[in-house]
């Protein structure tokens, strides 16, 4: 779902109540507002923190320390019974897991290349991918294509592009587009936080090569591992409780279409946080990219 940082933000896990018709609870709409940007402002908290990592153990290490912190959290509180896992449960789970692995890898190597907004903002193009191939309307091919020129506005394409960066953003997009589809298929084999806990594991497993490499070359100094430490958090742990709450408060197109706020987050967060400034240009193609989602969502849910 950025957060992805994509955190896993962006989809229920596991078989989910009816969504909320309205705002529920108390504090109605304030609250669940406050709820919801608090969670988008630590997803994108999260991953500038763990970009202030990157120095020591490069993108990799982060997701790797990431993953690590995720799994942590997620186990004792989901208790995924693995060993009774059939095989109908598990191959979705390790998927899953890596499809973990490499979209937090693609996003964290984009940040460090493009920058925090602009790296979000690619990989937003994913679950606005998922939304528009569900659709042959005329609208929908419409908001593709402001999707498209807002993506070419966003990165100007030239000889200096970061080509390599712009890559790794959207293999992001593409991999948080497999995650909404794999996690419909495994919520509906594994109760609540069972499937993202033992995909966390797998994608844990995945990396400890990177572990070992890593703690061999003595590069997790206190700086780097309480910065990827954060980003497990910030990025993972908190804005996927505080989502699997709002889901079953707020509506469901209110849902989808505040998440259209991320990649501003991130671009805001990039300037204070990691001092990357964004050009007019920059900022007109990620609102384009943000337009094309809020009707493409709105259009879905109504």
């Amino acid at each position: 779902m950025t957060t992805a940082v994509p955190s896993p933000s962006t989809v229920q896990p596991g078989p989910q109540p009816r969504p909320a018709e309205g705002f529920r609870g108390r504090g109605g709409l304030p609250l669940s507002i406050a709820a919801m940007l608090f969670s988008g402002t630590s997803s994108q908290v999260g991953a500038a923190a763990g970009a202030q990592a990157f120095g020591a153990i490069g993108p990799a290490g982060v997701v790797a320390v990431r993953q690590l912190v995720a799994a942590c959290v997620l186990l004792p509180i989901a208790r995924p019974p693995m060993h009774r896992f059939t095989w109908r449960q598990w191959w979705p789970t390790l998927a899953l897991g890596v499809v973990f692995a490499a979209m937090n890898l693609g996003l964290y190597t984009a940040i460090d290349r493009i920058g925090l907004g602009l790296a979000v903002t690619l990989e937003f193009l994913g679950p606005l991918g998922v939304a528009l191939a569900r659709s042959r309307t005329r609208r929908d091919a419409a908001c593709a294509v402001l999707a498209g020129a807002g993506v070419v506005v966003l990165v100007a394409p030239g000889p200096s592009s970061d080509w390599f960066g712009i890559a790794m953003g959207l293999l992001g997009a593409v991999c948080w587009a497999a995650y909404i589809l794999l996690n419909a298929e495994v919520g509906a084999r594994l109760p609540g936080l069972q499937a993202p806990a033992a995909a966390s594991t797998v994608a844990v497993v995945l990396y400890l090569p990177v572990l070992v490499v890593l703690a061999v070359q003595d590069r997790f100094t206190t700086t780097a591992l309480l910065a990827a430490g954060v980003a497990g958090i910030a990025s993972s742990a908190v804005p996927y409780a505080f989502d699997l709450i709002m889901l079953r408060r707020v509506p469901a197109r209110f849902f989808g279409v505040f998440m259209s706020i991320n990649p501003v987050l991130a671009s805001l967060v990039g300037i204070v946080v990691l001092g990357e400034l964004l050009e007019a240009r920059e900022w007109l193609g990620v609102f384009m990219v943000i337009a094309a989602n809020v009707v493409t969502t709105t259009t879905k849910s109504s």
